[in-house]
């Protein structure tokens, strides 16, 4: 495979977390990725501390403004020539509750947890079409499992809706569709909350081999909802 057949990438949100380590491992296994972030000194350091790769390509960007997603892809394919897989991992929590918490805080994190996987999907569509590629939605177990309160979990509630609704639609394309939700990982996720939860948690490096697994399946393959939890997490 020459550099220009090689697969690409875009993930969002993709510069720290679980998204860099995607990114890593995408390139680690000759991908070309795009990786977008609304901090361009984060994704400078992201992009100096791998040496600049000629693979790699960052991208400043809202992944809750179409435009900006949109100015992802379109570069995306200027620079590469194609796009094989999305990844839409960009997402925080307000680490508050529907009785107590502030909604100040609730709009940015709607958009750009439900609303930003959403757009990344309307704007490649038609590119993974013609590459018979790959959607990846990084939602969570709080996805999964009601938990008292928990607007964030609402959130990923909705992300799992969407990936199987679009995986409904797009699968006659030949595209596929995975939704990858962890459990509690050891990630900037928790900066906000203002300490790691009690217990055994993952790492992102072991949430994006599952990722990348779920990438690189056989033609035809399509997995669709893979779960992650650390051992210990009974929730």
């Amino acid at each position: 495979m020459t550099t220009h057949d090689a697969p690409v990438a875009l993930i969002t949100g993709g510069g720290s977390g679980i998204g860099a380590a995607v990114a890593r491992q995408l390139l680690d296994a000759g991908y070309r990725v795009t990786v977008t972030g609304r901090g361009e000194r984060r994704l400078r350091d992201f992009a100096d501390g791998l040496g600049r790769p000629d693979g790699l390509l960052t991208v400043v960007g809202n992944a809750s403004d179409f435009g900006d997603v949109q100015n992802a892809v379109d570069l995306t394919l200027k620079s590469y020539g194609r796009l094989d897989t999305v990844v839409a991992n960009a997402g925080f929590a307000t680490h508050d509750s529907v009785v107590d918490g502030d909604p100040s805080g609730w709009t940015e994190m709607v958009l750009t947890n439900v609303l930003g996987p959403a757009l990344l999907v309307r704007a490649a569509v038609d590119a993974l079409k013609e590459t018979r590629g790959r959607i990846v939605l990084v939602g969570s177990v709080a996805g999964l499992v009601n938990t008292p309160g928990n607007i964030y979990g609402a959130t990923k509630w909705a992300v799992t809706g969407l990936a199987e609704n679009t995986r409904r639609q797009v699968t006659e394309f030949g595209v596929g569709v995975t939704l990858v939700a962890p459990g509690r990982v050891e990630t900037p996720f928790w900066d906000s909350y203002g300490s790691l939860p009690p217990g055994h948690l993952l790492t992102s490096d072991q949430i994006a081999d599952s990722v990348v697994w779920a990438i690189r399946q056989p033609a035809g393959v399509d997995v669709n909802t893979v779960v992650i939890r650390p051992l210990g997490q009974p929730n």
